[in-house]
């Protein structure tokens, strides 16, 4: 007799399919790690872990489709061009804050953005970097309108 029909006739049916999806249940509805770069980068009295996206498609998939990530974690995208580039949140499932930055390395603005909101955010200034962070953390971290960064190398200039 086959090791199912032994569990089968031991725990029935029914519990049979019940472990199966939760056996299943954790392969679906979370977006794989990332494969970007990473480094780190000091925002406010807080180091973080950055993925850096410097790709016209890394920086167009950006945080999408992601159930969580860590408290210590972001993403910085880095623009070939200085301007006031505006984000939304299409596909994007948990809460942000985005850090505008100017080519010197100077935040011009910190606002917060809202699961799946299609508005347009935009910083009042151009800017050649923005950084999105767990919702809180800027705060959390310290940061502010005005301080200063410094930009780590891997990040200083966009691939296209």
């Amino acid at each position: 007799m086959s090791q199912r029909i032994v569990l089968q006739s031991i725990i029935g049916p029914g519990v049979i399919v019940l472990l199966a999806v939760f056996n299943f249940s954790g392969c679906f509805n979370h977006a794989p790690a990332s494969d970007l770069p990473t480094m780190k980068m000091q925002i406010g009295q807080k180091q973080f872990e950055l993925e850096i996206a410097k790709t016209q498609d890394a920086r167009m998939t950006g945080l999408m489709r992601r159930d969580s990530m860590p408290a210590d974690h972001g993403m910085i995208f880095v623009f070939r061009t200085v301007q006031e580039w505006s984000f939304y949140m299409k596909n994007t499932r948990i809460p942000l804050d985005i850090v505008f930055v100017d080519a010197n390395g100077r935040i011009v603005s910190i606002q917060q953005m809202k699961p799946y909101d299609l508005t347009s955010i935009s910083p009042p200034a151009p800017v050649k970097y923005a950084i999105e962070l767990n919702q809180g953390a800027a705060a959390k971290a310290g940061a502010k309108v005005g301080d200063q960064l410094s930009i780590p190398e891997p990040a200083k200039e966009a691939k296209e």
